[in-house]
């Protein structure tokens, strides 16, 4: 995921990793590993994984392990106005700077931006099967996350549990216990709760900003992702890892193998449009062109910057 924004991305980063304490080392260990002229290009702070002490244990297991650490990131990054939180089963094929100009088309009242959960509400699943509260016809999903995080701090939200406008900070815990046998996909729920009550709080951005299995596992239906491309590849459901969708699994082994420094057609897109091209006998393979697309146009960008310019006369 690190290696596919700088990939794409002209814009120095600075990384929050967020990990377990066993897994900091070789963090460290492969970032400084990569060439001095990528290793430029970024910062990076590693912090462990922080939960309140009371029901420490209740957020760790309240989804996959530790998926309830952004919930809390307001609070422990408290010096940071403004952050892109993306789940670690993400891809970029189009710049992060891209996404990271929405904050300046927020309004006054907005604190964060989402992709919607599904375009297609005969396959939702909030619509269909959901047990708490969620904001607008399908749901959010929070795998990709703009966050206003000042914002975030100062606002009071309106809630279900009091009539009281609560602070974030004051409103997680009690809505844990209120809705702990109700949710099904942890934090991502309690993000939909609170933007129920707060729909002026958020910015929706298209759905191929966090572009998922969902999208074309029953033919394609984000539509707009057939006009733009692809821009983010969010591998849930472990389609990096297995065979069940073979256009994800094609796009992630290609970044995964490319090696700094290598010429960008003959190691990365020309593997990965071959690979590409064996996965149409599936769904999600017959869309796979989106993918390619956008990764070529933004690596083409990248390279018309770092390439030496020619002296004229």
């Amino acid at each position: 995921m690190l290696k596919s924004a700088l990939l794409v991305s002209k814009k120095p980063f600075h990384f929050y990793i967020f990990a377990e304490n066993e897994l900091q080392d070789s963090f460290k260990k492969a970032l400084n590993s990569w060439p001095l002229m990528v290793r430029r290009n970024f910062n990076f702070t590693i912090f462990p994984i922080t939960f309140p002490k009371d029901n420490e244990k209740d957020w760790k297991k309240l989804f996959k392990p530790c998926a309830s650490q952004r919930l809390f990131l307001p609070l422990i990054l408290q010096d940071v106005d403004s952050l892109l939180y993306v789940d670690t089963d993400i891809l970029f094929l189009q710049p992060v700077e891209d996404l990271w100009t929405l904050l300046s088309h927020f309004n006054s009242s907005q604190l964060a931006a989402v992709a919607p959960e599904h375009e297609e509400p005969r396959i939702g699943w909030y619509n269909r099967f959901a047990r708490h509260p969620y904001y607008g016809r399908t749901g959010i999903n929070s795998g990709v996350m703009l966050m206003n995080m000042t914002r975030i701090r100062a606002k009071y939200f309106k809630n279900d549990m009091t009539t009281v406008p609560l602070r974030w900070e004051e409103m997680l815990m009690p809505l844990l216990q209120k809705y702990k046998l109700n949710i099904t996909w942890g934090d991502q729920d309690l993000l939909n709760i609170i933007f129920h009550h707060n729909p002026e709080s958020l910015f929706v951005f298209p759905c191929e900003w966090n572009y998922r299995p969902d999208h074309c596992i029953y033919g394609s239906n984000c539509h707009t992702a057939e006009k733009e491309g692809v821009l983010i590849l969010h591998g849930n459901r472990g389609v990096f890892h297995d065979d069940k969708q073979p256009a994800f699994r094609a796009v992630y082994n290609a970044i995964q193998k490319y090696q700094f420094g290598e010429d960008f057609d003959k190691s990365l897109l020309d593997p990965l449009e071959a690979s590409l091209r064996s996965t149409t006998h599936t769904y999600c393979g017959r869309c796979s062109h989106l993918f390619i697309k956008r990764l070529r146009q933004s690596i083409r960008l990248t390279q018309q910057d770092v390439q030496p310019k020619r002296r004229q006369g």
